[in-house]
């Protein structure tokens, strides 16, 4: 779900965990923007409010049932779903989600080539980037290099400006 900042903009991911999170991809604001290549599908479309001590409330429980599916069945050209933070992991994953997001995010192999799962890249995860410097030694060169080739492959879609059904190639949740 949106953050406060970015309920604001109206803007996906336009502020700093924006900023994380095309970095570990190694794609600019421009590529990442690009509905024709790159569809970012929140778990929530609506800002969940914040709790007791300021923080965002989780995505709310009835939104993705509602609605997941059906923006789904439009993207059928998807090569690659960025798992982003605990709450895209537990609704993709479900029987094959580990007991913490940490053994999810670690046994990324496990979910390949589909998924890809991702902490959050939000600022309040930068204790968990320090304990586990496999994420940045390991996982992020095989995504930057995952995204690349899929984002060069699609780089032109025969026939069409646009590709089918208008959708995008990869997608990135939150």
């Amino acid at each position: 779900a949106p953050g406060t900042r970015v309920h604001a903009s109206g803007v996906p991911f336009a502020d700093p965990s924006g900023d994380r999170l095309r970095a570990w991809l190694g794609i600019d604001k421009e590529t990442f923007y690009d509905e024709a290549r790159i569809a970012i599908v929140p778990m929530g479309f609506c800002f969940p409010g914040l709790d007791a001590s300021g923080g965002d409330l989780p995505p709310r429980k009835e939104c993705a049932p509602h609605w997941r599916d059906r923006v789904f069945a439009e993207l059928p050209h998807v090569k690659l779903t960025l798992l982003v933070g605990s709450y895209a992991q537990a609704w993709h994953l479900k029987g094959g989600l580990k007991p913490t997001m940490t053994e999810t995010v670690r046994a990324w192999r496990d979910y390949a080539p589909k998924f890809v799962p991702l902490p959050h890249p939000s600022w309040r995860n930068n204790a968990w980037l320090k304990k586990n410097p496999w994420f940045e030694a390991e996982l992020l060169p095989h995504l930057r290099r995952r995204v690349s080739r899929i984002l060069a492959s699609n780089s032109s879609w025969p026939g069409l400006t646009r590709p089918p059904s208008g959708r995008a190639s990869a997608r990135s949740e939150d």
